[in-house]
């Protein structure tokens, strides 16, 4: 196996580790801490989510230049176009709503609790299963 798809599988790996500790376990987690208060949960959450979708830009680019150093089967490459998508869809869709939502929160206002945060859920579900199958497929080119 050459360098780059080695990079990619190693990426996709570390991807889809990060989705699953911080989305599926420290997001709920943190709102059962004691002394978390919504607000203040909303406020790491923030935080936390910019951070990663950050990273998942950049590891998502990390992919996208090795696998077309090295082009993956088509499943593959249609499993991690797929978490690519998800991934701009939570990027430009869903977080500005989110965040707007999480405002009036952080303002100390009684939002009612958005349906954003399912989308987001499910998108995270998505890109997850993404991963798992694109990383798989690569591991068995």
């Amino acid at each position: 196996m050459s360098l780059a798809p080695a990079v990619a599988i190693a990426v996709v790996f570390i991807w889809l580790g990060m989705v699953m500790a911080i989305s599926f376990l420290e997001a709920p987690l943190k709102f059962r801490a004691p002394n978390v208060t919504p607000q203040i949960g909303l406020g790491i959450g923030r935080v936390v989510f910019r951070a990663l979708n950050t990273i998942e830009v950049v590891l998502a680019v990390v992919i996208l230049v090795t696998t077309v150093a090295s082009p993956p089967p088509a499943g593959a490459a249609a499993a991690l176009a797929v978490a690519f998508g998800a991934l701009a869809l939570q990027i430009g869709a869903v977080r500005p709503r989110l965040n707007r939502c999480s405002d009036q929160v952080l303002a100390g206002l009684d939002a009612p609790r958005s349906r954003g945060h399912y989308v987001y859920i499910g998108l995270e579900a998505i890109k997850a299963l993404a991963l798992a199958a694109g990383g798989m497929l690569l591991l068995s080119k």
